[in-house]
């Protein structure tokens, strides 16, 4: 049985604090649940997918599932509403478990991303949605941070993301993470009240904890398209390659 992510034991009282002084080998270790103490040596993030070589996407082979789901038991709700982007009636969904200290999931989010929200999402013909798989306190803070931003989630998961090699890992990421805040409406006091909500850390961890007991979510990020299960970042044109034939 896996061991809870690094953080599971932080407080309401002491989250705060122990953003101020992580260590950066915990961080290293955010893309991947190993059950093990973070030791940078001996954890495996997930795999992103191959680069894209040059060609047209319908060149592109679509990557192989690595499993399947209940989407009736997927789309259940859980701990925290979902935030979906796109029509529910969309013949494609795609539910993403990332963390937001994991280098893979701002790669997916900053290059494959874009590309998928226009020409799938924006479009009507896929809906997403994104869920907390934190694996540290400062990915708990940032999903934290998202959810207080209430319906600005999606942009402040982009910036986070976007802003990722400022925030995650550097000496002090409670300042780092609070001056991005700042920039997106926070003042000091909301910032701190956000952090200090023990129920909304309890709830992050609940999404973490159904994702990996219920759905074997083991690293980050996971995806799940219509039902199966592919790991890893992947690009546009293989994950075009995944949905174009079921629309």
């Amino acid at each position: 049985m896996n061991r809870p992510p690094f953080g599971q034991s932080f407080s309401r009282r002491n989250i705060l604090s122990s953003l101020a002084a992580i260590p950066a080998v915990a961080l290293l270790a955010a893309c991947s649940d190993s059950g093990e103490e973070a030791k940078a040596a001996d954890v495996k993030p997930a795999n992103p997918a191959a680069p894209a070589k040059p060609a047209t996407p319908a060149a592109a082979t679509a990557p192989e599932a690595q499993g399947t789901v209940d989407m009736a038991e997927l789309m259940k709700p859980g701990a925290l509403p979902d935030k979906q982007l796109g029509k529910d009636d969309a013949k494609v969904t795609i539910v993403e478990y990332a963390s937001m200290t994991c280098p893979h999931c701002a790669h997916f989010a900053e290059t494959t991303f874009p590309d998928l929200k226009t020409k799938y999402i924006d479009t009507g013909k896929a809906r997403y949605i994104l869920r907390e798989f934190p694996f540290d306190p400062s990915a708990e803070a940032g999903f934290m941070l998202a959810r207080c931003a209430k319906d600005n989630y999606y942009p402040m998961v982009d910036v986070l993301f976007r802003q990722q090699a400022n925030w995650a890992g550097v000496q002090n990421t409670k300042d780092a993470l609070l001056q991005i805040s700042k920039l997106a409406g926070f003042t000091q006091e909301s910032f701190e009240a956000c952090l200090t909500d023990q129920k909304l850390l309890d709830d992050v961890r609940s999404v973490q904890k159904r994702g990996a007991n219920e759905f074997k979510v083991d690293s980050t990020p996971t995806f799940f398209i219509n039902g199966k299960t592919y790991k890893g970042a992947m690009s546009i044109e293989e994950i075009s390659a995944i949905i174009d034939p079921l629309l």
